[in-house]
């Protein structure tokens, strides 16, 4: 073989050898040149695959931390018995127009008709009403004047007397919520106009009988507030009472009926039932209060009627509290928002008006604070 053929064969088995090298580099990936893998070498953006590669080393079931499953548990009302005097620092408001301002004015050195004045516009600012104003007023000035004490001491006792007895600690003030000796369960029937907070007081109520010891189902009555339901439910389960509800825009009776019902069945002690808010100058919803009440006494009689009025509403929610009275035979007041009104005297206003007990006051927004009335307690947080 001459060298030239020799040299054309040499260059042809490197042009051979070196695409052969060439194809190979290509089906090996290079390790410098991988992509990064989405999931594994970074966080996965808007059109990466975010599935982990099957190579990815995995964790077993039992290596795997599963979050803690935590079971609710029941809530335990706090216990009612001094539940008012624990609270006595919600009343501070109360306190700076009716309580604390006439101890300044029955303290003064001389006691003239100007002081005298005063002291009725303290009252009357108060809520406190026209007739009691001036029996309280013209009591004052003939003990203030037959004892001649001016002493900061003596005028409060002087003071906590007279109002104690406006407020008349002689009124039943008892729930009556207790089981029936045929084993029928109490009814208590919660009414009032909307915005007073009849569905919260219903609920803290059902705490309240749960913290004494009682077994309680409430009933839903109000059906044309769609939240109203749900809220009850909502309180319900917080203290493992029954609830009984109906359908949104349903009979508001029928729901009543029900609740009696499934009380009897469950052997409760206490049935409370939630009412719609009604307006009382509007007659049909004022008559389908009474429809619902004559429902419940077709099986069960209603033990408590329980009027909730708005303690800041002053006197405008006597002629509320009228109007109901008259309708459902109301057994008790409950005063909410004690706590956001200076005019403390609504609480005497509204029992002389209807002559009904105050049972219970709201004073704040907690769960607890649902307290029952006890004068004693009122009218020394009233004079601090």
């Amino acid at each position: 073989m001459d060298p030239l053929q020799l040299t054309v064969l040499l260059v042809g088995l490197v042009v051979v050898l070196g695409g052969l090298l060439v194809a190979v580099t290509r089906r090996r990936p290079s390790k410098t040149r991988t992509r990064p893998r989405p999931g594994v070498d970074y966080a996965p953006g808007v059109g990466d695959d975010a599935q982990v590669p099957r190579d990815t080393l995995t964790r077993t079931v039992d290596d795997t931390l599963l979050p803690e499953v935590v079971v609710p548990g029941l809530e335990a009302p706090a216990p009612t018995a001094g539940r008012l005097s624990r609270l006595r620092a919600r009343l501070a408001r109360s306190q700076s127009t009716l309580g604390l301002g006439l101890l300044a004015l029955l303290s003064r050195d001389r006691l003239d008709a100007e002081t005298w004045d005063e002291v009725e516009e303290t009252l009357l600012a108060s809520d406190l009403g026209v007739v009691p104003t001036a029996q309280l007023v013209d009591r004052l000035r003939t003990r203030a004047l037959a004892d001649g004490a001016r002493d900061p001491v003596s005028v409060r006792a002087l003071l906590r007397e007279e109002l104690l007895a406006l407020v008349d600690p002689s009124m039943d003030r008892r729930l009556r919520t207790d089981r029936h000796p045929d084993g029928s369960p109490a009814v208590v029937l919660v009414v009032g106009v909307n915005g007073t907070g009849k569905t919260t007081t219903t609920g803290k109520l059902g705490r309240v009988l749960v913290a004494d010891g009682r077994s309680v189902l409430l009933g839903a009555a109000d059906t044309f507030r769609a939240a109203a339901a749900e809220q009850l439910q909502t309180w319900g389960d917080r203290v493992g009472a029954l609830v009984v509800r109906g359908p949104e825009g349903g009979d508001p009776a029928s729901v009543a009926f029900e609740a009696v019902k499934k009380g009897f069945e469950a052997g409760v002690d206490t049935v409370v039932v939630d009412t719609a808010g009604r307006l009382h100058t509007k007659v049909g919803l004022m008559d389908e209060l009474g429809k619902v009440k004559r429902v419940i006494e077709k099986q069960s009689t209603v033990d408590e009627v329980l009027l909730v009025l708005d303690a800041t509403t002053g006197q405008n929610g006597l002629t509320q509290a009228r109007v109901f009275a008259e309708v459902v035979d109301v057994t008790g007041i409950v005063l909410t928002k004690l706590d956001g009104t200076a005019k403390g005297g609504i609480v005497v206003a509204v029992q002389r008006d209807l002559g009904v007990p105050v049972k219970l006051v709201g004073l704040g927004e907690g769960p607890d604070d649902l307290a029952p009335f006890e004068p004693e307690a009122f009218v020394d947080a009233l004079l601090g």
